[in-house]
């Protein structure tokens, strides 16, 4: 999806001007990406792949909310308002200015804000997704967003914010605990299932 997106990003790489006034600063102004980077071809041939790969997102991302709806997961990852001090805390040890590790259950205060706002982002793609899939259709989404290149500079950017959580995420996983990359393929960590204390 990402690299039939930047071919689409490259039939009009600017956010503004053309559909409306609407101006946001976009490093990335006027610039293409390169087309190893692309998928499609062309500006039809990418529509063709993102729309096509949207469904397969789409179903997985409600499958995965729906477990963790059905299995109760939801309340170890929901970041909460009680979360904050423990977050900085957390913050404070990753930056080494705290020695100990502060105590936590089955994910810290830290993971519990990036798994938030990671969803939140996902669902973000989705809604502003639409918004400039269906403009006419969805004239009110789209006009939730401030219009159309609104809703596209919110979608731009709430994908790479997902992309680059995803390649950070991975590369920790890697730094940090290497066996953990396993435990989320296959559900078994160091030879035994996962605790959910």
């Amino acid at each position: 999806m990402i690299a039939s997106g930047l071919q689409i990003y490259g039939a009009y790489a600017r956010f503004g001007e053309r559909g409306g006034p609407y101006y946001a600063p976009n490093p990335f102004q006027d610039h293409g990406f390169p087309a190893w980077s692309r998928l499609g071809g062309w500006l039809a041939g990418a529509l063709n792949w993102h729309f096509t790969l949207m469904w397969p997102l789409i179903v997985g991302g409600l499958l995965y909310l729906s477990y963790l709806v059905a299995s109760g997961e939801w309340r170890s990852l929901l970041f909460r308002p009680r979360d904050i001090r423990g977050a900085i805390e957390m913050q404070k040890y990753y930056l080494r200015l705290r020695k100990d590790h502060p105590p936590q259950g089955k994910h810290n205060p830290l993971q519990k804000l990036a798994y938030s706002f990671i969803i939140l982002m996902g669902v973000l793609s989705v809604i502003t997704g639409f918004a400039i899939y269906k403009p006419t259709q969805l004239t009110w989404l789209t006009a939730l967003f401030g219009g159309f290149q609104a809703a596209r500079y919110w979608h731009f950017w709430a994908v790479w914010i997902f992309t680059g959580f995803l390649v950070v995420h991975v590369l920790l996983v890697f730094i940090v605990d290497p066996a953990s990359l396993r435990a989320m393929i296959s559900g078994w960590y160091r030879g035994r299932f996962p605790s959910h204390d």
